[in-house]
């Protein structure tokens, strides 16, 4: 299916909505709890437990609006169905909050992977975004790899130290913000490695 124009404000909506929707909600019923089946269940596993659906349906929208799902959203979707379906299902929230370590562990892991085989998957990935030369692409890689790797070890250590109420704030807020200010500070590097409209990437490898 081809891809299709979608609002730009409409499509940043559906992909922050869900996370937002989630730290409001976690905020506004943390200190509730519900009993279903004789078994009590707080605030962040009722928040989670809407949340799934949530997810999948903001994907669902943005799916049937362009007519596209990026394999990052698939795995994301999988990750949440999975360990949020555990976290509610045992009752134990320390599942979804390893979802997110998992999530950029994983990231990293396969990044690092293609790295070591003298590829950037990452390039796979953004490449009509970000048209660089090879050279390029493969120290984005690698910094984008640390990040992630950073990220992993950063939501582990916080979500086993620090409060849920932290969490939710770090993993809703903090872990976005950082990668943001990681990606924006690859300006230099991208202008220097880019290809121009009209030039292919072996002409551009020539450029000093």
């Amino acid at each position: 299916m081809r891809d299709r124009p979608i609002n730009p404000w409409l499509k940043t909506g559906l992909e922050l909505g869900p996370p937002l929707l989630f730290f409001l909600a976690y905020m506004r019923f943390q200190d509730t709890s519900l009993t279903v089946g004789g078994t009590q269940y707080d605030g962040f596993i009722l928040v989670t437990a809407a949340f799934v659906p949530l997810l999948l349906a903001s994907i669902a929208i943005l799916w049937k609006l362009t007519g596209q799902i990026s394999r990052i959203q698939v795995f994301t979707a999988v990750m949440v169905i999975v360990f949020g379906g555990l976290t509610v299902w045992l009752n134990d929230e320390r599942f979804f909050k390893m979802k997110t370590t998992l999530v950029y562990g994983f990231f990293a892991v396969t990044l690092g992977i293609g790295l070591l085989r003298g590829q950037s998957w990452l390039k796979f990935l953004m490449g009509e975004l970000l048209p660089m030369r090879h050279e390029g692409w493969m120290i984005l890689t690698r910094r984008i790899t640390g990040a992630f790797a950073l990220m992993a070890v950063a939501n582990e250590a916080v979500w086993r130290t620090q409060s849920t109420e932290f969490w939710v704030t770090f993993e809703t807020f903090g872990l976005p913000a950082f990668l943001f200010v990681v990606f924006m500070s690859q300006a230099k590097l991208i202008e220097r490695y880019a290809i121009s409209s009209g030039t292919s990437e072996e002409d551009a490898s020539k450029r000093p």
